[in-house]
């Protein structure tokens, strides 16, 4: 992902004279979600919440469980009858990519209308030796009459070996990516949070898996997520895939489609997940009786003809200060600015109890955000925070992070949630560090549901334990330690000697590119 090349461009970025155009290519006619159309099991399910609790009332449930965010992913996508509309920052072509890949393939064939949104840093089917295949195979998804594929962002130059020359000249733009995660059926219900599609977002990858954390909604608040996508959808910064001018055979098609099949019935990763059509109702009838109700709004940084309109960074803001009692906090990726901390210490002054979980250097996936994060620790502290970071080696790893029979060698954290007086909560895509507030596009959701909030607090507290977190305390020397339980340690926790001189080499470049 981007972040793995934030040290690149940081050292672009004090070179180049940056252009704002994006690719030019022929804006198609402005479209809209489909509205809710009758029939199908998830018009029963919201029928039975507006009956119960109101019209402008959603059902919510938590996905807490990598295997239940690539569960729930397929059965909606499987509940499907008239329209699916995904946004993504990352689609791997992994086992968790082709899968869901393979699920809307079913969908369209059923006469589903399927629009996608993925951000061009990676583009989809990563397996690809080079970007030119990538590319054919995204045609060949595109090319199905009922799927219509875009690139937000898209690179002018189609191979790697070409893009480090538009890296240079086309920064400001390249830099600025489409972190959008939510996935809109029949435009009743959806998917949002912090997982991208890939397998260390679903708990496939022998590596490390991410703790990460979505929210499926019933409801309107499907409806709200459907005007963020059309933004995006209509705007000038997202390119139809059919604008690369790729001609793809039916030949061709055919035999990529058969050679995904044989792939993901090879892969033993999935042996818990259909890979065909599978009646979804039996799971949506369970899952009515665990729904929490409540109200929503979606939010987003929203593009315009200039580029983005930043408006999460103020979501939180206010949506913090309205704590008059506690305020629980889980972001994978935390570098708070001056403006942050005068915030927490406003709060503590006020006698709200703040609890923050991040990353610890440990579980880090990107070493570059504890360069910049390190320094707020004693601040935070300062300000009356209680500050957790997450174990790479966490209790719940096995619970909530790997996928059976996948057991990866670490655990890291992705989560971006919080919550309010356990009346309010947040659940989106916003990392509280400079690239999410000031450059990158995020979306999330605000829903006032005490039920759903208690829920997410009692998940955040056990994240919070000795055995899945470090406690980060000051000492009146002004010295730190992290304590688990009986294992206190002087220095920050770390995998290996490398990741400490990454820990150091990071800070030299600028902190806003992280």
């Amino acid at each position: 992902m981007i972040r793995h090349a934030a040290a690149c461009a940081a050292l672009c970025l004090l070179l180049s004279a940056c252009a704002t155009q994006p690719v030019a290519f022929t804006r198609p006619d402005a479209q809209a979600a489909l509205p809710p159309q009758p029939g199908g099991v998830l018009q029963d399910v919201e029928s039975g919440i507006a009956s119960g609790h109101g019209p402008d009332v959603s059902g919510f449930h938590l996905l807490d469980r990598n295997e239940d965010g690539l569960l729930w992913r397929i059965r909606l996508i499987d509940a499907a009858q008239h329209s699916i509309d995904l946004q993504y920052y990352l689609w791997y072509g992994d086992a968790a990519g082709k899968v869901l890949t393979a699920h809307l393939l079913a969908a369209a064939n059923r006469g589903v209308r399927v629009r996608m949104i993925v951000d061009d840093i990676n583009t989809m089917f990563s397996d690809a030796a080079t970007v030119m295949q990538r590319d054919s195979r995204a045609a060949i998804l595109d090319a199905h009459p009922n799927i219509e594929l875009r690139l937000s962002n898209p690179w002018r130059n189609r191979e790697i070996a070409s893009r480090v020359g538009e890296m240079v000249t086309d920064l400001k733009r390249l830099n600025t990516r489409m972190h959008n995660k939510s996935l809109i059926v029949d435009n009743r219900a959806v998917i949002m949070g912090g997982r991208n599609v890939g397998d260390d977002y679903m708990g496939l990858h022998p590596e490390y898996n991410f703790h990460d954390l979505d929210v499926v909604g019933f409801g309107p608040v499907a409806r709200q997520a459907s005007a963020v996508f059309d933004s995006f959808w209509n705007c000038r910064w997202v390119m139809p895939v059919s604008a690369l001018g790729i001609e793809t055979t039916q030949a061709e098609r055919d035999a990529t489609r058969e050679r995904v099949q044989a792939e993901l019935a090879a892969m033993p990763s999935l042996q818990r997940f259909p890979l065909d059509w599978q009646d979804p109702s039996p799971s949506l009838a369970e899952l009515r009786g665990t729904l929490q109700y409540g109200t929503s709004q979606v939010y987003s940084d929203l593009p315009t003809d200039q580029g983005l309109q930043h408006e999460m960074l103020e979501v939180f803001y206010r949506l913090v200060s309205t704590a008059e009692h506690e305020l629980l906090i889980t972001n994978a990726y935390v570098i708070p600015g001056e403006r942050g901390i005068e915030k927490m210490d406003e709060l503590s002054k006020r006698g709200v109890r703040i609890r923050i979980l991040t990353n610890s250097l440990a579980s880090h996936d990107v070493p570059a955000v504890n360069s910049h994060y390190k320094r707020w620790r004693k601040p935070l502290l300062e300000s009356g925070v209680q500050l957790y970071e997450i174990r790479q080696d966490a209790a719940i790893q096995a619970e909530v992070s790997d996928t059976p029979p996948t057991h990866a060698q670490f655990m890291g954290l992705h989560v971006k949630a919080l919550v309010v007086d356990r009346k309010r909560s947040y659940i989106g895509s916003m990392n509280l560090d400079p690239r999410s507030t000031r450059i990158n596009s995020e979306m999330g959701v605000v829903i006032e549901s005490p039920g759903l909030a208690e829920q997410l607090a009692r998940q955040m507290e056990r994240d919070m334990l000795p055995e899945n977190s470090w406690n980060v305390q000051m000492d009146p020397d002004g010295s730190l330690r992290w304590v688990s339980g009986n294992v206190v340690l002087t220095r920050q926790p770390a995998r290996s000697s490398w990741q400490r001189i990454e820990d150091v080499f990071f800070m030299l470049f600028p902190a806003e590119q992280y």
